[in-house]
């Protein structure tokens, strides 16, 4: 029989570039995703929580006798009870003016916030345990506090953690020359107050959590919706007394985080105590009024910032004064300097500024913890400089285009250090600028917008430039002063004796499509084909050390580490393949699963290699066989640049005060792009959701400090008719220094859309005095802004 020809394999193209439509899709698709509640356990018990109705008070007592009366009931717990169960988690840094607060499952002795988590009932049922909340008697006494930052920053504001002895716990500065002389001669200058309130990340899925103890092996399984399962590993250990080989944590499907999954919470630590202590699984579900009242939040820092500029437009200094509302604890393990640090630290963005000062204090208030949020702390950083500097443009008569591109980091200026210390490596700044101006016939554009002005219409057009460091290497620490590592990841691929490619990765997918895109880049780099790859990710066993997915690293830190280790894989079949088929190692090469020899038509199939290598006797000498397994670990070491420039023609409606995106582009420099379909679609979706923050979302707390959202009737996310169509400008600069050439960009959406509606909203009402500082600009914000302007005018 002839053997088949396999030479025309090698001419396959590559995956890596292609639309390739995602592998885990039809198992989603089709009711085959298994989420943290699909999870069966035998003897299931299911919990509820009682929490807090109070912003700041002290535990009296709890009386939960008439719990019990509820059939069904199993146990109640305070934290009296489990006090002797476990130690908090303290978020620890090496930054200086930090003071951690512990992380305990229940509330210690006093709750500080409303919707902190007070009593655990369990149950045989969901409904019984829900039931029995009712039954649970809380006394309290009630405590003074600071609900806004402004009155909690101040020295004799009531606190919070008594230990602490300071509301702020947080300080940095940033400085670099003498920026207030800069001010001083500077030929101009523009100021304001800027902010974004807060918001929830709101994922499709809630919070959810099983445990299950397993008797024999005296071992705890942990299944969380969480995108970080190593880190909650690691720190469960700590806080349970477990050894890492008791200890197991699984993400399976998850639906969603935008950084609301991606933290620990004290009701993770809490189903694990109760699995081990009761020795059955215990299940913790939350629902929309739980994760709008205590999931982690987003934004609140009040910005004042000040940029100074020449005759040219060329920026000479900028200033800003930030207070941050970093809630009530600082949450686990990314501290409170997450989000609060950043805005300063990323407050210049992609433009030359030489003289720069950026102080930021974090204050705790009594609302749930603020954590990672897509984009974390850079929307409102970008918010401020951008409005910043369209108000300088519209001081000197310089279109904003123009004065951006005199400002933005040229080519030839890369790598470019920052004031705050940032490294830019190399992206398009300038490209991506021109790209959005083009995709909109820029000029057509104004002329377009100045007829539909002539009619009477509000109309404005806004943009943003902004840049993110994506892909975070070992340098820093995503989170700053965090002493966690979060700069590796390590992949291991193995071949089996069918030729079957399993490769494990620390990350954890939760719908940017990691699945699809590593097989993709596994395919080509090792030669196989890709529906002979299995991606295996979020589970704390697969490699040494996982942190999981965050901070745009996945592609780029799991796109590397799967290019070195495919390539030391393919190294390894080659070698084998070269005695079996007795040709010079370097002779030969595997392209869709075929190990071919050139200038012949000698072939094996990569089962065959893999089949000699396993089962074969004598097929391959004992002293010259391998195993077809690969680990490598990768480390970026700086991280990368990813830079965007967002443009949009915006309405508000005179009557309604309603606003209408009429035109929106997005331009941006992602690098390599492994799949275009999957990238156009975290751009859609970060839009969207940054349109979300701008326009709708907003968690509101009273005086009393109590959260005025109690479902997303009141919590307002964006519908499909809100969001515009959305074009796309793929600028695929190159990046030498990476592994693969691949940026981060899954959050760059959600950065630059804020600003640059609020850029758009402000050229529109520019006629009448009104500039947008404050989002989300709902509405209302807009009449009272446009009202108080015309006071104004006639006082």
């Amino acid at each position: 029989m002839k053997k088949p020809d396999y030479s025309d394999v090698t001419m396959r193209p590559k995956l890596v570039g292609q639309r390739v439509k995602r592998t885990e899709d039809l198992r989603l698709l089709t009711g085959g995703g298994e989420y943290v509640d699909d999870v069966p356990a035998v003897g299931m018990l299911h919990l509820a929580i009682r929490r807090s109705d109070m912003p700041h008070a002290r535990i009296r007592s709890i009386d939960a006798s008439g719990a019990f009366d509820l059939p069904g009931v199993v146990a109640v717990f305070d934290m009296l009870d489990l006090v002797d169960e476990c130690q908090p988690a303290v978020p620890t840094s090496r930054m200086k003016d930090y003071y951690a607060t512990p992380t305990w499952p229940l509330a210690k002795d006093k709750v500080r916030y409303v919707g902190e988590p007070v009593v655990a009932v369990v149950a045989e049922s969901r409904y019984a345990a829900e039931d029995a909340l009712e039954h649970v008697l809380i006394d309290y006494d009630p405590l003074p506090f600071a609900i806004r930052q402004v009155d909690a920053v101040k020295d004799d504001a009531p606190l919070l953690h008594d230990e602490a002895g300071t509301n702020v716990i947080i300080k940095r500065t940033f400085e670099r020359a003498d920026v207030d002389a800069v001010f001083e001669t500077a030929p101009h200058r523009v100021s304001g107050t800027f902010r974004m309130t807060r918001k929830c990340a709101s994922p499709m899925e809630n919070r959810s959590y099983m445990a299950e103890w397993d008797k024999r092996r005296r071992s705890l399984t942990l299944y969380t919706a969480s995108n970080i399962p190593g880190v909650v590993r690691d720190v469960l250990s700590d806080c349970l007394g477990l050894s890492s080989n008791q200890l197991r944590v699984i993400a399976p499907d998850v639906g969603g985080s935008f950084g609301g999954k991606g933290s620990f919470y004290g009701e993770e630590m809490l189903v694990c105590i109760l699995a081990r202590k009761l020795q059955r699984p215990v299940k913790y579900i939350a629902d929309r009024l739980e994760d709008l009242a205590a999931m982690s939040q987003a934004f609140d820092e009040l910005i004042e910032a000040e940029l100074a500029f020449a005759d040219d437009g060329t920026f000479l200094g900028l200033r800003a004064d930030v207070i941050g509302d970093v809630g009530a604890f600082s949450i686990y393990p990314w501290t409170a300097a997450l989000e609060t640090v950043q805005v300063i630290s990323f407050m210049p963005g992609p433009y030359k500024i030489e003289a720069y000062r950026g102080r930021i204090r974090g204050v705790l208030t009594p609302k749930p913890p603020t954590g990672p949020y897509r984009g974390v702390g850079r929307p409102s950083s970008t918010l401020a400089m951008e409005r910043l500097v369209e108000m300088a443009a519209r001081k000197i008569g310089m279109d904003p285009a123009e004065i951006r591109r005199r400002n933005l980091v040229r080519d030839d200026e890369f790598p470019y250090r920052t004031a705050p210390g940032i490294i830019w490596d190399k992206s398009a700044f300038q490209e991506c600028l021109q790209g959005a101006c083009d995709a909109v016939d820029y000029p057509t554009l104004l002329k377009r917008r100045d007829a539909m002005r002539a009619e009477g219409r509000w109309v404005g057009i806004g943009m943003a430039s902004y840049a993110e460091l994506t892909g975070i290497g070992s340098r820093i620490s995503v989170a700053p002063g965090m002493p966690i590592n979060t700069g590796t990841e390590t992949a291991n691929i193995g071949i089996d004796s069918t030729g079957v490619v399993t490769a494990a990765f620390g990350v954890a997918s939760h719908g940017q499509g990691l699945e699809t895109t590593l097989a993709q880049i596994i395919s080509d780099e090792l030669g196989c084909e890709m529906k002979d790859i299995t991606v295996l990710h979020g589970d704390s066993s697969l490699v040494p050390m996982s942190t999981g997915t965050f901070a745009s690293r996945s592609a780029v830190l799991g796109g590397g580490a799967a290019t070195l280790a495919s390539k030391g894989l393919k190294s390894k079949v080659l070698a084998m393949a070269s005695i079996l088929l007795e040709v010079p190692v370097e002779d030969l090469d595997m392209q869709g699963g075929i190990v071919s020899a050139k200038g012949s038509n000698q072939s094996l199939t990569l089962k065959e290699v893999a089949k000699a290598v396993y089962n074969q006797m004598g097929r391959i000498p004992r002293d010259k066989r391998v195993d077809l397994v690969e680990q490598t670990t990768y480390d970026p070491y700086l991280g990368t640049a990813c830079s965007s420039t967002h443009l949009c023609m915006a309405e508000v409606d005179p009557g309604t005060f309603g606003v209408k995106i009429h035109t929106y582009v997005v331009s941006e420099d992602c690098g390599r792009i492994i799949n275009p379909m999957i990238v156009d679609g975290q751009v859609h979706g970060a839009v969207a959701q940054g349109i979300g923050a701008a326009l709708l979302e907003e968690i509101i707390h009273d005086d009393a400090g109590q959260s005025v959202a109690a479902s997303l009737a009141d919590y307002l996310l964006p519908v499909a008719t809100d969001i515009p169509e959305i074009a796309i400008v793929h600028i695929e600069a190159d990046l030498p220094n990476n592994v693969g050439g691949i940026r981060g960009m899954g959050e760059g959406g959600t950065i630059g859309a804020p600003a640059t509606i609020a850029n758009a909203l402000s050229d529109a009402l520019a006629h009448l005095g009104v500039g947008i500082n404050l989002l989300p600009a709902t509405p209302d914000r807009l009449f009272q802004a446009v009202r108080a302007a015309e006071k104004q005018v006639a006082v």
